[in-house]
């Protein structure tokens, strides 16, 4: 059984959880989802963990009081091996965390850097991840205790082209080329919208409100070892 931590700060946080649990389906994994509230809830047994987006500033000062970031962060610092996938403001934890703490990544990110709400976008995005064949596994969507359903997203890639990846940017930050020195793999024409960096996977963008579920799929084929490291 794989454990998979999902920090429960802000953003498309079940829409990341059933799309876990879909490639789980696919993969004919057993997985478990962890809701991270608390410091005390990321431990030695969580085997992997997404920080969903959001507004990257309100989710540090909520997790103040229960000091989950520091608990992420503490984590990483010790088991460095596992896998990371960051999205959207999740990539800006990655990049900025805070204190002394050196980066996750090695990418400098700038927020907001698309603009405002209303500039938010959908577009192709160059990915170079294999296309996950999904059997389009559905998951049962029942609302959680906040009555929060998750999206209805059809689980199969639309995209013939395996390089191809429905982008969808909502006030996203931004990459600063210059400082990028690990591994890009995803593109929108000359800017660069995703990051490998060892284990941890940063992009800028929101793959859990699409039907892609490639990178859900290299998260979970990562913690067991079926796909390479780039």
């Amino acid at each position: 059984m794989l454990r998979i931590g999902l920090a429960m700060l802000q953003g498309a946080r079940h829409e990341h959880e059933e799309a876990l649990l879909a490639s789980a389906m696919d993969l004919e994994l057993d997985v478990e989802i962890v809701y991270l509230r608390s410091a005390k809830d990321v431990d030695e047994t969580i085997d992997a963990l997404v920080l969903p987006g959001g507004e990257s500033t309100a989710m540090r000062k909520a997790s103040t009081s229960e000091g989950l970031l520091d608990g992420i962060y503490s984590w990483m610092e010790h088991h460095s091996n596992r896998p990371v996938l960051g999205t959207c403001a999740g990539a800006i934890l990655l990049a900025m965390p805070d204190g002394s703490r050196s980066p996750f990544i090695r990418a400098g990110i700038s927020r907001n850097a698309w603009g405002r709400q209303r500039q938010s976008f959908e577009a192709d995005v160059a990915v170079d991840l294999p296309l996950h064949v999904s059997s389009n596994a559905k998951v049962e969507r029942t609302p959680d205790e906040f009555g929060h359903t998750p999206l209805a997203v059809d689980g199969q890639s639309k995209n013939e082209d395996s390089s191809s990846f429905p982008g969808v940017f909502i006030r996203a930050p931004r990459f600063e080329l210059e400082s990028v020195t690990c591994d890009v793999i995803a593109r929108f024409g000359n800017e660069i919208v995703g990051v490998m960096d060892g284990s941890k996977c940063a992009v800028t963008f929101h793959p859990e409100l699409t039907g892609d579920r490639r990178f859900h799929t290299w998260l979970l084929q990562q913690t067991t070892g079926q796909a390479p490291t780039n």
